[in-house]
C-alpha cells in the first residue's frame, strides 16, 4: 500500500498549516480593496463635493471593511451565529449614524438657516 500525504497538515497544538492554497482568496480580497480605493480616488478628483459623493464614499468604505473583516480577520470562516452577532449591531450602528446625521442637518438648518 502506498503512503499518501494527508490532505491537511496540522501543528502539534492542532492548528492547520496554511499553504499556498490560501493565498488566492487573500489576493482576491486585496485586489477588491485596491480597486475600490482606486475608484474612490477617481471620485475624489472628478466629483464635486456633495452629499452624494460623501454617501458613495461611506458605502464604498463599508464594502472595503467587509473584505477586510471577512478575509483578513477570518470572519468568513466563523459560525453563522458569530457572524450575525457582529453584523446586526453594525447595521444598527450605521442606521443610528444616518439618523443622527439627518436629524443634525435638519436641526442645523432650522437654527442657522433662520438666522441668515
Amino acid at each position: 500500500m502506498a503512503h499518501h500525504a494527508p490532505e491537511h497538515e496540522y501543528t502539534a497544538d492542532g492548528h492547520a498549516v496554511h499553504g499556498k492554497a490560501n493565498v488566492k482568496p487573500i489576493l482576491k480580497a486585496l485586489a477588491w480593496i485596491v480597486g475600490i480605493t482606486a475608484f474612490e480616488f477617481l471620485l475624489a478628483f472628478t466629483m464635486e463635493a456633495s452629499t452624494l459623493r460623501n454617501s458613495i464614499f461611506i458605502v464604498l468604505t463599508i464594502f472595503k471593511a467587509f473584505f477586510i473583516v471577512a478575509e483578513f480577520m477570518h470572519l468568513r470562516h466563523e459560525t453563522k451565529g458569530l457572524i450575525w452577532s457582529i453584523l446586526v449591531p453594525m447595521a444598527l450602528l450605521i442606521w443610528l449614524l444616518v439618523a443622527l446625521i439627518t436629524e443634525g442637518s435638519a436641526v442645523g438648518e432650522a437654527i442657522f438657516g433662520a438666522a441668515h
